[in-house]
């Protein structure tokens, strides 16, 4: 027999692997193989916070992550993190960073920076390799 907080760790693994997507405490539980409360208490006992906390600490990490390294938009932003709500997530980011999602952007340079590289060749390695539309490529034959 498996003892129960390895069950508890599949839960936990898939909230780490799959945040962005709409999860709930009922997938994570079927993912664990317990009911819902059940799994809400062990949860909470075994890591020391509740499972739709530790999902959504996770999805702030990301959308942190994100605010400092990309130029995204916070509404899209909150939605690639697997949330639904514009409003909730900046009532959350800022419960949980002390500050709103643009000004935790703010703090950071801007993500066009973190290219070590000439904008040019950026540039040029971004455009499409084959430039032609169905055509036929040379031939090398005899």
């Amino acid at each position: 027999m498996v003892p129960p907080a390895r069950h508890l760790l599949r839960a936990k693994d898939l909230a780490d692997g799959r945040h962005f997507e709409a999860l709930t405490v009922a997938d994570l539980a079927r993912a664990a193989g317990l009911s819902r409360a059940h799994f809400s208490r062990e949860f909470r006992r075994t890591f020391g916070e509740a499972p739709h906390q530790y999902l959504l600490t996770r999805r702030l990490e990301r959308a942190a992550a994100l605010l400092r390294n990309t130029d995204r938009s916070v509404t899209e932003i909150c939605f690639a993190v697997g949330l639904a709500s514009l409003g909730s997530f900046v009532t959350s980011f800022r419960r949980v960073y002390g500050v709103a999602p643009l000004a935790y952007r703010a703090n950071f340079p801007p993500a066009r920076r973190h290219i070590r590289i000439p904008g040019c060749v950026a540039r040029a390695y971004g455009r499409p390799q084959n430039r032609t539309f169905r055509e036929a490529a040379p031939s090398t034959g005899p």
